[in-house]
């Protein structure tokens, strides 16, 4: 067997043993999707279950996309012309009730929940620690795979960030939210299946970059000249 053919049998090998490992899941998931989107009604809500609170709001965030893309409109202005448009409306209906005979609308009161933001405070909290860690790790130069990984992303988002304006992007980022987990609920085998052969390639890609390049560059002992000084 020539060395080409050896090298080919063994890359088929080592993705059958990936595949034929446990059951891989995109992003590390153990549980299904509808409990890893944190479950209840938002969960509901990405995945469609909810399909009129869910076409409500793409079509409203369209609605406001192309008021401001296309229409030229701004953000206070809007905020201030949708606030005056529904006090209007309450304070007439309120009014006019008592002239034809019906029940003047009930507002309710609106008190937002204490455990509620104390649980979103804390998981802000916990988002950024973990952030600034992994920022943290990766610029004392501990670990050049999450190195390369953090500058390939950011290197990707400038690209796209410079191709959007910023509500352009938060209108995509939207959509995408409201579109993908579905789509992946719905072929969630086949995904799996091609990013686990994605995975085992960019492992192998790695491999070599790490063999031909990384290993043969110097090693400077920052840290130890530091402690020793």
């Amino acid at each position: 067997m020539s060395e080409a053919e050896y090298s080919e049998s063994s890359e088929e090998m080592v993705q059958n043993e990936d595949l034929n490992q446990e059951k891989f899941h995109l992003f590390g998931r153990q549980k299904p999707v509808h409990s890893a989107l944190g479950g209840g009604k938002p969960a509901d809500v990405l995945l469609w279950r909810n399909k009129q609170i869910s076409g409500a709001l793409l079509a409203g965030a369209t609605v406001i996309w192309l008021l401001f893309e296309w229409k030229g409109y701004h953000l206070i202005p809007f905020l201030c012309h949708s606030l005056i448009l529904s006090l209007a409306t309450l304070f007439l209906w309120s009014n006019l009730s008592f002239f034809v005979n019906k029940s003047p609308y009930d507002f309710p009161e609106i008190a937002l929940p204490e455990d509620i933001c104390t649980s979103i405070a804390l998981l802000l909290r916990d988002r950024f620690n973990k952030a600034f860690g992994i920022f943290r790790e990766v610029a004392t130069g501990k670990d050049v795979k999450k190195f390369l990984c953090a500058i390939l992303g950011l290197w990707i988002v400038s690209i796209v960030g410079s191709c959007f304006d910023f509500l352009t992007l938060v209108y995509i980022m939207f959509v995408v939210l409201l579109t993908m987990p579905p789509l992946y609920e719905k072929h969630e085998d086949k995904v799996d299946t091609y990013a686990l052969k994605a995975k085992a390639k960019l492992k192998r890609q790695y491999s070599t970059l790490d063999e031909k390049v990384l290993q043969k560059l110097p090693k400077v002992p920052f840290v130890t000249d530091n402690k020793q000084h």
